[in-house]
């Protein structure tokens, strides 16, 4: 074996178990008891959630990426609703919810969408970037942030994962 394919393994060895160790010792954290209004003005509050799988999604109507993973989640709502999966789209727009209701009409959204505002994102631990999303276990805790869009099939195995927990 070459000096360069022994270095390799070392380093893909090190990934491996640092993202293994990672994915199985961070704490779990609770999530934040937020309360927000829907689109319509109906008051929605976390706790409505308890026991189920919930996906966190921190978006706008003018973000691209925001918009490219909605089919994704649209999917997965569909898919996994009967196993107690709640995607919630937290909408940071600040033109108000009659131009994110269109857009939600527009776009065949089946899932819930509320309007966020600088507290929730603050109890969250703040944004760097949207789409900024956080998966919610049954017993609520976040046990997975991500910023940025992520492809639609390996989110997927990442929310199966608390799916079958």
């Amino acid at each position: 074996m070459t000096r360069f394919f022994r270095t390799l393994l070392k380093v893909v060895a090190v990934a491996f178990v640092a993202a293994v160790a990672t994915a199985d010792t961070v704490p779990p954290k609770p999530a934040p008891n937020w309360k927000l209004m829907d689109v319509d003005g109906h008051e929605v509050r976390f706790e409505q959630f308890k026991g189920k799988v919930v996906v966190i999604d921190f978006w706008a109507t003018w973000c691209a990426p925001c918009r490219a993973e909605l089919p994704g989640y649209i999917a997965l709502q569909d898919k996994y609703r009967g196993d107690g999966l709640v995607i919630v789209g937290i909408s940071v727009d600040r033109l108000g919810p009659k131009v994110v209701k269109k857009f939600i009409a527009d776009h065949g959204m089946n899932y819930q969408v509320v309007m966020g505002d600088d507290e929730v994102q603050e109890a969250f631990g703040g944004m760097d970037g949207i789409p900024t999303t956080f998966i919610i276990d049954r017993a609520g805790n976040i046990r997975d942030r991500k910023t940025g869009a992520a492809e639609a099939g390996a989110y997927e195995a990442v929310v199966r994962k608390y799916l079958e927990k």
